[in-house]
């Protein structure tokens, strides 16, 4: 497989979050991918494993990973974000403004974590959430929606769980038969004939 960056000469010095000296490198696009051109520069990174080689992955702008961070899938970090730690980003998830994601956090999905907001801990966002200005330390996080929309559930038939959803239409079993059971004629759309078959 062939590499899609590299890390560069250019450097920054940062103290991490146990206050040891870390070095950031930013890196270059040695293909081009997802709007990304061969030859331009992306973000900083402290080293090759905090992003994934495959897929369409990217950190650009100011933003940073470090640690044993990890950015993969089609996930992208940008702006002035930090990710570190062991936190995870992947999916189509986008880590952006001066958000932080950090310790075992993960964010996933078409999970968004923007302005200055913090998910740290073991917190999980996913699905299509979108985390804004909070500062999440744990739990699940997996939806956003309008103040508007109605939030509905769905049976799973597994003892003690259910899905949320909003308007579910389910596929429905066939109807069971009552009354008497006639057969038919109809010619332009009326009723010419009808014999009861069956009581």
């Amino acid at each position: 497989m062939s590499k899609k960056f590299k890390l560069t000469s250019n450097k920054k010095e940062y103290y991490g979050q146990d206050e040891c000296r870390i070095t950031l490198y930013q890196i270059e696009a040695l293909k081009d991918f997802s709007g990304v051109k061969k030859g331009d520069l992306g973000g900083w990174i402290e080293k090759e494993n905090n992003l994934s080689q495959k897929d369409n992955c990217w950190v650009s702008g100011n933003a940073r990973v470090s640690g044993d961070a990890w950015v993969s899938g089609d996930a992208w970090v940008y702006g002035d974000a930090r990710v570190y730690g062991d936190a995870r980003v992947y999916g189509y998830a986008q880590v952006s403004g001066d958000a932080q994601v950090y310790g075992d956090a993960q964010v996933f999905g078409y999970a968004q974590v923007f302005g200055n907001a913090r998910v740290s801990g073991d917190a999980r966002v996913y699905g299509n959430a979108w985390v804004y200005k909070q500062k999440l330390i744990g739990g699940y996080f997996y939806h956003t929606k309008e103040k508007s929309e109605k939030i509905e559930s769905v049976d799973t038939y597994a003892e003690g769980y259910e899905t949320l959803c909003r308007e579910p239409r389910l596929e429905e079993g066939p109807e069971e038969k009552t009354g008497k059971i006639v057969k038919i004629k109809v010619k332009d759309g009326q009723i010419i004939e009808g014999v009861i078959v069956e009581d």
